[in-house]
């Protein structure tokens, strides 16, 4: 059995038992997050599928914890120009563990 959800904007597949990373949630490590923005169910081949979402569906997670992605850089260079730019970022991210899924 699978899902799919929307989590801050962004469509995440989950399974029971799995970790994903999602953007930063404002949630203590620990604590439980309900999520149910669920666009798609799968159960047994069978898929449901949402208009635009499934009603009463949820997908229940835990916050494992909080964490910094790994650095992603941009660099720009003109050529004949003596110009050149550096720039980076890490992004913020919180690690979910899914602990049921409710159809």
């Amino acid at each position: 059995m699978y899902a799919i959800m929307e989590v801050k904007n962004k469509q995440v597949r989950v399974e029971k038992g799995g970790q994903i990373s999602v953007n930063l949630l404002q949630a203590e490590p620990g604590k439980e997050v309900v999520f149910d923005k669920v666009l798609l169910v799968n159960k047994d081949g069978a898929p449901v599928v949402g208009q635009p979402t499934v009603p009463n569906a949820k997908v229940v997670c835990e916050v494992v914890r909080h964490f910094r992605g790994d650095k992603v850089v941009a660099y720009k260079f003109r050529r004949r120009k003596n110009s050149q730019m550096k720039k980076g970022h890490r992004t913020e991210l919180t690690e979910l563990k899914v602990k049921e899924i409710v159809a």
